[in-house]
């Protein structure tokens, strides 16, 4: 047995495990017990399986952990990043760096159940699809507000955008290289990687899991960093945003006439004089707060051409066991 760990890989296929990491020291001896387990049942299956951990400039000694397992297990391979550049860029960075026939995209928190790994790799060898994706069917544990924002999120982003995620979709899937080198074509800094997986293409499959409590430690994804990541979903695959500002704007351009055709009647029938100051200021703050909302929608976008014309990379990696490896993403 010892011999199998240490060796390199010695079967035909090679799936590779890209696991970001972002402070999970804790996690990663129960996960690496965990995925190293499912490893000695691919080999049954004729498949090696090499782990790719990411560190996403963690504050902790997680870098330390996964060098320690490597020292035991070759088939283990890291990543450290200069700094934490997000997670979406962390599974970019995994991915590039990854050598196998199939990937697997998954945490290291335990949420993602590892075993899961072989049922999906027999439902891409049938060749009926070209990636199958973990999909939560419930949220227990969760705390309700945030249960029910991600159901509406789901439904919305289905409608307005051209992806299709499913509620409950998940990172955690594997894949063919041809999807795998898909996905790394796409190179943008501004990067909701849910998104990228569903507009790429290719067949998928769906399997279905009951809702996993994380293992040890605290989830990174507060509420708030949860809505922006949310936000960076709805910016980058859809222009309704726009569109529903250039209608606010007819729409509140059509109210303005019609209150200046109602004041000038009032005036002319009436002899009424034009209202005071209270509904002048609301008219004002009114109009200001849209225009304000618009412009801010003109500016996300902006912002994320911005940033893109400025081609910086997407990750640069400071320390890694893998030589030839491109330092920036």
């Amino acid at each position: 047995m010892e011999n199998q760990m240490n060796s390199e890989f010695s079967h035909s296929v090679c799936i590779s495990v890209v696991i970001p990491c972002l402070n999970e020291e804790e996690t990663l001896p129960r996960f690496y017990n965990e995925i190293h387990s499912v490893g000695e049942k691919m080999l049954e299956k004729h498949a090696d399986i090499q782990m790719i951990f990411v560190d996403d400039g963690s504050s902790d000694h997680t870098l330390n952990v996964i060098k320690s397992i490597r020292v035991t297990d070759k088939r283990v391979n890291y990543l450290s990043l200069s700094k934490n550049f997000g997670k979406d860029a962390a599974i970019y960075a995994g991915m590039k760096a990854a050598t196998g026939d199939y990937l697997v995209v998954m945490d290291a928190d335990l949420q993602d159940p590892p075993e899961l790994i072989l049922g999906m790799y027999d439902v891409v060898l049938s060749g009926n699809c070209d990636c199958v994706t973990a999909r939560r069917i419930n949220r227990e544990g969760e705390p309700v507000i945030r249960s029910i924002c991600a159901r509406l999120y789901y439904k919305m982003i289905k409608r307005i955008s051209s992806i299709d995620l499913a509620d409950g979709t998940r990172d955690f899937r594997l894949m063919t290289r041809q999807m795998a080198m898909a996905i790394l074509n796409m190179t943008e800094i501004n990067r909701f990687t849910k998104g990228i997986f569903s507009w790429v293409g290719f067949k998928n499959h769906w399997i279905e899991y009951e809702n996993v409590e994380r293992v040890a430690g605290q989830s990174k994804w507060t509420f708030w960093k949860l809505v922006l990541y949310s936000l960076e979903g709805i910016f980058s695959f859809s222009t309704l945003p726009l569109t529903l500002a250039s209608f606010g704007g007819l729409l509140f351009f059509a109210i303005a006439l019609l209150l200046v055709g109602l004041i000038i009647f009032r005036t002319l029938v009436y002899g009424d004089p034009v209202a005071g100051w209270p509904s002048l200021a609301c008219i004002i703050f009114t109009t200001s707060g849209l225009q304000l909302f618009t412009i801010g929608i003109l500016g996300q976008y902006l912002q994320k051409t911005y940033l893109e014309t400025k081609r910086r990379p997407v990750f640069i990696v400071k320390e890694s066991n893998i030589s030839d490896l491109d330092i920036r993403g």
